[in-house]
């Protein structure tokens, strides 16, 4: 999975101030997932323990890989 944040809908909103994202590379930045780190990112959010990846986008090429 390729997360463009700059192609975000949730950019500059408070979602984006609460999305693990953000977090690990900055409002700003472009993240690339493995499968095995974007299911450890899933099953740490779904016990609290990290934010989920908040992700929106209309652009379908802002998300590679991924749901």
């Amino acid at each position: 999975m390729i997360i463009d944040c700059g192609t975000c809908d949730m950019r500059a909103t408070r979602a984006c101030d609460d999305c693990v994202v953000s977090a690990l590379v900055g409002h700003n930045g472009i993240l690339e997932l493995a499968e095995a780190e974007q299911a450890a990112i899933e099953s740490m959010s779904k016990v609290g323990l990290v934010q989920p990846i908040r992700l929106v986008s209309t652009n379908p090429e802002s998300v590679v890989g991924g749901p």
